[in-house]
């Protein structure tokens, strides 16, 4: 059964993230707010947490994990990212959007899309996220929290809840942040495109 954590979404208190930093170190599957919706989150490299959140979604190896990083310098750690599109990145960063981009070596193959070796990364505008990720050290893991079945992400932590309670060990309820998912943009080639449209507006100009 799930553990239920109330985390104010301005000010989070400092004893719960840390809580739920020691949960995620031993092998937690979590679900956390972002500046887009909820997502799954875990711990790098975690192949049974992975695998959890691929059951839970029911999607294969081909789905598209993405690494959910507290800023530029440590996303430039997990993809090769050169001088244009660094500087791009720091005009749409933190902000609704996952980047898919070349993995580097530090990047298990496992959360890799094997044919491109790509990875999505992103980092959030959310103080619970962030701070999250800061007392972690190191990027989360993570997937959008939509179910099968459901054509849009989960809003209401009650309702998660309800239907995660014997899925995932912690759920942190950090206020309603919308439905809308990240907007996903391919930066692989040099022809940058938008494979998703959500929340965040990318001026492709």
């Amino acid at each position: 059964m799930s553990q239920y954590f109330s985390i104010h979404p301005v000010n989070p208190q400092r004893r719960l993230i840390k809580q739920a930093v020691e949960m995620i170190k031993q092998g937690a599957l979590v679900v956390y707010p972002t500046d887009s919706c909820y997502a799954f989150g875990c711990h790098l490299g975690d192949k049974e947490a992975l695998e959890r959140i691929r059951r839970i979604r029911q999607v294969d190896e081909k789905h598209n994990f993405t690494l959910v990083c507290r800023d530029l310098s440590e996303l430039s750690n997990y993809a090769y990212v050169d001088n244009t599109m660094f500087r791009l990145l720091r005009n749409y960063t933190p902000g609704p959007f996952t980047f898919i981009l070349r993995a580097s070596k530090e990047v298990p193959r496992r959360m890799q899309v094997a044919k491109r070796k790509t990875i999505g990364l992103r980092i959030p505008d959310h103080p619970v996220a962030l701070d999250l990720l800061e007392a972690l050290g190191e990027p989360l893991m993570s997937s959008t929290l939509i179910l099968p079945g459901d054509e849009t992400p989960m809003t209401d932590p009650e309702d998660m809840r309800e239907r995660l309670v014997h899925q995932v060990d912690l759920i942190i309820d950090g206020g309603n942040c919308g439905f809308e998912p990240t907007t996903v943009v391919n930066m692989v080639d040099s022809s940058y495109d938008i494979l998703r449209q959500g929340k965040g507006e990318f001026n492709l100009s």
